[in-house]
């Protein structure tokens, strides 16, 4: 199901998966950052700051990231029918159809991306996969294709995560640099001083156990259904 990969080359794929500039499209989506900044709810670096360490300590990040580790474990162990049961568990509890495309959409480009960059896959794996690309009512959750491919590239479990929370503080970040607007070097700053957060973040996570799945996140769901009426905008979510 996997091919070699050691040291320095984990390190190159996890940067490769965990890149803001990786073509999956998550630049245009701001998750509800746009409507709180056209709101004014956000409205300068420490009111970003504090949503996003929210996001962190209590939000559906943190759903996401949990459910990597359940994708990378379910595709260590072949078990791909429990992987599919839980991307359809991460469809049902997507709150507002705005973030539930989002998912589907990064998640088929993404599976779509692997394939076409390394083919080379065990039978019920590619079978698992074609399956999602195949169909039109059966697609793949970003964080399922993310823990998918982090176990298949053999990137460490608690190294995808961090990889995965860093790449999502990047990208809402850049929304907030262009929509409060902030400085780049001010963007930067804040990426540093959540430094701390996301590695806290990252290994209770990685603690969770299946019943312990859960998340705090009315604000992003208000803000999400807000956002899809919401007049003009820049993202899609």
């Amino acid at each position: 199901m996997h091919y070699q990969n050691q040291g320095e080359n984990q390190l190159l794929c996890l940067l490769q998966l965990a890149s803001p500039a990786l073509p999956v499209g998550a630049y245009s989506y701001s998750e509800g950052i746009e409507i709180l900044v056209t709101t004014g709810k956000i409205s300068d670096y420490d009111s970003l700051k504090n949503w996003l360490i929210d996001c962190l300590k209590f939000g559906s990040i943190r759903l996401e990231a949990a459910l990597i580790v359940r994708a990378y474990r379910e595709t260590n162990s072949g078990n791909l029918q429990l992987l599919n049961n839980w991307n359809n568990w991460a469809t049902a509890v997507k709150e507002t159809e705005e973030l539930r495309l989002q998912s589907l959409q990064m998640g088929r480009t993404l599976i779509r991306l692997f394939t076409n960059i390394q083919p080379y896959l065990s039978t019920e794996l590619m079978s698992f996969v074609q399956k999602k690309l195949e169909t039109e009512t059966d697609f793949c959750n970003f964080a399922i294709a993310y823990g998918l491919i982090s176990a298949s590239w053999q990137i460490e479990i608690e190294t995808a995560i961090l990889g995965y929370l860093h790449s999502w503080a990047t990208n809402l970040v850049n929304a907030g640099v262009k929509l409060i607007p902030l400085g780049q070097t001010v963007g930067q700053k804040l990426l540093w001083e959540l430094q701390n957060q996301i590695v806290l973040s990252a290994k209770e996570i990685l603690k969770l156990k299946d019943d312990e799945l859960n998340s705090c996140s009315w604000g992003l769901s208000l803000a999400s259904m807000a956002h899809e009426v919401q007049y003009t905008r820049l993202f899609r979510s």
